[in-house]
């Protein structure tokens, strides 16, 4: 598309002043029927990029280019702590007190390698000018006081018994994060290839280095980077630009004046020869663990600013590891050299020296070496006979297919945006080509026939010297060691205290503690009240229903959606425990037309991805378990009859036969779980927790759960220990399942699409529907009832970590039942005026958290990266205390219900609330209870507080379910009473 220039668009063309700004570009977006432009305050040198658009959700963001020098988290631990207090709002935490004064459907804060980025949305007006001003104090005018860069970057604290320990709220996140495999090799790719830029260093900040920061580094590094000359404005939706353009400069451009921040990035010196790097993580001592490697191959790619080439890496990656045809994925699984591809693999396009990286893990570190050449070769195979023409274009596609479909998951629209135009806008380049990358995409095309993409494979990866052989090792030792050190460390310190100074660190404690306990008085910040709340729920209705099948009409530019379910109930036990293992290679494997790979390519090429995956609710009607299976699909209109076929293939012509392809795929599927242990350790002992409070949480543990974790590590370690039959008999089950799930008379379907496809779209499902037969027995409601043992749980499962992450559960009435919103509000009332405090802000863990879990009646709550598990339990046994006393007023109340609120208004693309209509009415969950819940939510007062709280948060009943996940080491060092029960991971 041409660039519009010199023309008016919506009021503003190129050239025009507009306040202290000039409008440097403008051009249409067709895509979204929207305008771009940007802009440049003239005196500062502030950039803006405003998208106008008809979107309600409505996103500002400012970010800046933040390069740090060392290892000490400055970047992170400054994006913490200016968010505790600034000149115009003055109280401890104003971010997180907005989170409960506010209706945002996102709010949060960034720290990548080179940049920071506070992004908020909302579709209120009021709301979003009360944020933005919160935001931009925050940002420009922060306190950025000692006692906050205590509690959020790291302190010295006796504990009870007088031991010196370190805390802070960084501190413990990168402990966390630093426990993880994933991360490690992430950061660690990032040191290899990177070793004299920015990126070489850790800008979370490594646990060893970040008591080396001083609060006068945090204030010199602000000053620096957090200036209008280096500050990257974004805003989108359908508010006017000139009105957030006014406010932005009143309330900060106009304070200051133009300097240069120094913190361009230069480009990674090149080297003369690859290079090898090992480094080891923490691991837990278990069979096979001379396969718990990982291996990769990595390089330095194009310049950030080289958007062609950028664009080219986009699809080689989707061409060469994309799905399960793709000739780099399909080698190194083949090669049986490893179980999965490694963490990290990819492009990564944000950095201004752009990454590829391919590797293995669940391999011996032996052959590191034999991994080195076959990818070596099958690169050099791929340039010398040339890529074939529909990987190419089935790469094209899915870039077509992504910018086609407007989605708000798992960020709002508008920040996906600018998440996707940021690496290239902060070091210099045009946004706009990003977003329009139709004319490089052209180019593209135009060269295919002439050797694109295997010139790209010879220039950048062949030919390329900058490469490293990156090896991660498990390391039993590694965490006890590490832990024993920063003892050692810690003991030496306190040894070597003058009384002066161990009463400085007694003292600065109780004040910290004090100001943490203060009552604050909150009214400085801007709030919405009651009045501020649309009334009213979003309801879609179905167009039309003929049987089985739901159909919808919604503005999906051109997209059609389908959801096949499939009911679950009546398998038998030991087929139900296999669910979410049949899930997976459902669509993954061959089918009696086509092989694995073939499916995989036609997939990638005719549609946007087809998928299955398993469900468990408790029905909103009858208090019944509704287990239930899905297989999604989406396609342009084009490609509507090849994704129909897909769909008849996966449900009809199924084939498990492939066993090395079913090897392979269960190897996959437990990497997936393994890594998702200590990434989403509050997930998972909320699970355990929970898991005998409700049908639906007993099946979800199950399925998705440390439970379904244990089960994939049985299989495999059998795999591994050469009992193959276990590969024949699931092969059977798998089969027998397929035939009993996918029947006629089993299914019930959506179909969401504009009307001028739905009739070709429907009739394409009912000849689907009817091919699959009649027979079956299977139904979506089982015999199991919501009554449950209720038997308490008190349970600590181990793994290789430095944090613990902590939970406690009850059951509660479920969502049709009067107390049901005064639950959802209780939750939010503990999480922002109790555990932020007393888990963050007092006990040094990432995050504390209260939920409410409706449908299935089940109250949690958690910690995450939390240093405590004896101090976190009492804790959430006090939160009985906290409630009986009262301390709260009216005004919490309505805080609490505007973060309710603003779930369940938080907006969805016309599709997703299609489709999300659909599985409400899986579940049974009516549009009648969901207008019934907010109603009685917003008759919710103090009163109904207390008096639901005096009932059921009784003391000893809040910690009926409890599960810990954490380190043996440092479970053997907490006392805990009554004793938790231990398990392995």
């Amino acid at each position: 598309m041409d660039m519009i220039k010199d023309r008016d668009i919506n009021g503003l063309c190129e050239g025009q002043r507009i306040g202290g700004y000039i409008v440097k570009k403008t051009a249409s977006l067709p895509e979204i029927r929207g305008e771009y432009y940007a802009l440049e305050h003239e005196s500062t040198g502030a950039r803006h990029v405003h998208i106008a658009c008809d979107d309600s959700e409505n996103t500002f963001a400012v970010g800046f280019k933040t390069v740090p020098a060392d290892e000490t988290g400055v970047a992170h631990i400054l994006e913490h702590t200016a968010l505790c207090g600034s000149a115009r709002y003055p109280v401890r935490d104003p971010f997180f007190s907005m989170i409960k004064r506010s209706l945002n459907t996102f709010m949060n804060a960034f720290t990548a390698s080179d940049w920071t980025m506070y992004p908020f949305a909302t579709q209120n007006r009021k709301d979003f000018y009360n944020l933005l001003g919160v935001y931009l104090d925050a940002a420009f005018f922060p306190k950025l006081d000692v006692l906050s860069f205590r509690q959020e970057g790291h302190r010295l604290e006796f504990d009870e018994e007088g031991i010196l320990q370190r805390m802070g709220v960084v501190y413990n996140e990168m402990k966390g994060a630093m426990s993880s495999p994933s991360q490690i090799m992430g950061r660690g790719l990032l040191k290899a290839l990177y070793p004299n830029v920015t990126y070489g260093h850790n800008s979370g900040g490594d646990p060893a280095f970040i008591p080396e920061l001083t609060h006068e580094d945090l204030l010199a590094f602000h000053s620096r980077h957090y200036h209008p000359s280096n500050a990257w404005f974004f805003t989108y939706g359908n508010m006017p630009l000139k009105d957030h353009l006014a406010v932005i400069e009143k309330e900060v451009l106009s304070r200051f004046t133009r300097l240069d921040p120094k913190t361009d990035v230069p480009s990674q010196p090149r080297w003369e020869s690859p290079r090898k790097i090992r480094e080891t993580y923490p691991a837990i001592a278990g069979p096979h663990l001379e396969r718990e490697c990982q291996a990769a191959l990595a390089w330095l790619t194009p310049d950030i600013l080289d958007t062609r080439s950028v664009l080219g890496f986009v699809l080689l990656e989707q061409i060469l590891l994309g799905n399960a045809g793709a000739p780099l994925r399909k080698a190194l699984m083949d090669s049986g050299l490893g179980t999965a591809i490694c963490d990290g693999a990819g492009f990564d396009g944000d950095n201004r020296d752009t990454a590829f990286c391919c590797g293995m893990k669940g391999m011996a570190e032996a052959d590191a070496a034999a991994l080195e050449t076959l990818i070596m070769d099958t690169l050099k195979a791929l340039a010398e006979k040339g890529i074939e023409r529909e990987l190419a274009e089935a790469a094209i596609h899915q870039l077509e297919f992504q910018k086609k479909e407007i989605s708000n998951s798992p960020y709002p629209y508008g920040l996906k945006m600018i998440m996707g135009m940021a690496g290239t806008w902060f070091h210099g380049g045009d946004p706009l080509k990003v977003i329009q990358f139709e004319e490089d995409l052209e180019a593209i095309r135009s060269e295919l026939d002439r050797g694109y993409f295997e010139n790209l494979i010879r220039h950048y990866l062949l030919e390329n010297p900058h490469r490293v052989l990156y090896i991660l090792a498990p390391d039993t030792e590694k965490q006890r060691l590490m832990d024993e050190k920063e003892r050692r460390e810690l003991d030496a310190l306190a040894a070597s205290l003058q009384e002066e100074e161990k009463k400085r660190i007694l003292e600065e404690a109780e004040i910290l503690k004090n100001l943490q306990e203060a009552e604050e008085d909150l009214s400085v910040l801007p709030t919405l009240d009651r009045e501020d709340i649309d009334p009213g729920i979003r309801i879609v209705d179905p167009l039309e229903q003929q049987g089985s099948l739901m159909c919808y009409d919604a503005a999906t530019s051109g997209i059609v959606y389908v959801n096949l379910a499939f009911g679950l109930a009546g398998l038998e036990p030991e087929k139900e425990a296999l669910v979410p293992l049949f899930s997976h290679v459902l669509t993954r494997m061959g089918t009696k037309k086509m092989d694995y790979v073939a499916v995989a390519r036609r997939v990638d090429a005719c549609t946007g991805g087809i998928g299955a995956m398993g469900h468990a609710r408790t029905r909103m009607d009858d208090g019944r378990l509704s287990p239930f299976i899905t297989l999604s699909a989406k396609a342009l209109e084009r490609n509507l009859s090849p994704m129909l076929e897909l769909l008849e293939d996966f449900t009809v012509s199924y084939d498990f036969s492939d066993t090395e392809r079913l090897k392979k795929l269960l190897f996959e599927y437990r990497a997936a779980m393994e890594s998702a242990v200590v990434q989403s350790g509050h997930r998972l002992a909320i699970s355990l927790a929970s898991r005998n409070l409700s049908p639906g949480c007993a099946l979800s543990e199950e399925w998705g759960g440390v439970h379904q974790l244990r089960r994939i590590k049985e299989i495999t370690d059998q795999i591994k220990a050469g009992k193959d039959d276990i590969l024949n008999r699931l092969q059977n089950d798998f089969r027998d399942m397929a035939e009993k799930i996918f029947t006629g008379n089993n299914l019930r379907a959506a179909l969401v699409s504009e009307k001028d496809i739905r009739d070709g779209a429907r009739k394409g499902l009912e000849t689907l529907q009817g091919n699959l037969g009649s027979k079956g027995a299977l139904t979506f409601t089982s015999s199991r009832s919501s009554e449950m043992s209720g038997e308490g749980i008190r349970e600590a499962w181990t793994t290789a970590t430095a944090v613990n992450f902590v939970a406690s559960a009850l059951d509660t009435p479920g969502m049709d039942h009067p107390d049901a919103p005064v639950l959802a509000v209780i939750a939010k009332l503990l999480r922002s005026a109790y555990l932020h405090r007393e888990i963050r802000e007092k006990g040094g863990a990432y995050g504390g958290f209260a939920l409410f879990n409706a449908e299935e009646g089940v109250f949690a709550m958690a910690s995450y990266r939390d240093p405590h598990i004896r101090r976190t339990l009492d804790v959430f046994a006090s939160a009985a205390d906290f409630l009986a006393s009262g301390h709260f007023d009216e005004r919490d109340i309505n805080e609490a219900i505007l973060q309710v609120c603003s779930e369940i208004d938080r907006p969805d693309t016309p599709s997703a609330a299609a489709r999300k209509a659909f599985m409400r009415n899986l579940a049974g969950l009516s549009d009648g209870a969901r207008v019934r819940f907010k109603e009685r939510l917003l008759q919710v007062n103090r009163n109904a507080v207390c008096e639901v709280a005096s009932r059921i948060f009784v003391k000893d009943r809040i910690l009926q379910g409890v599960a810990v996940i954490t380190g043996e080491d440092i479970l053997a060092k907490e006392e805990v009473n009554p004793p938790l029960v231990s398990h392995r991971i």
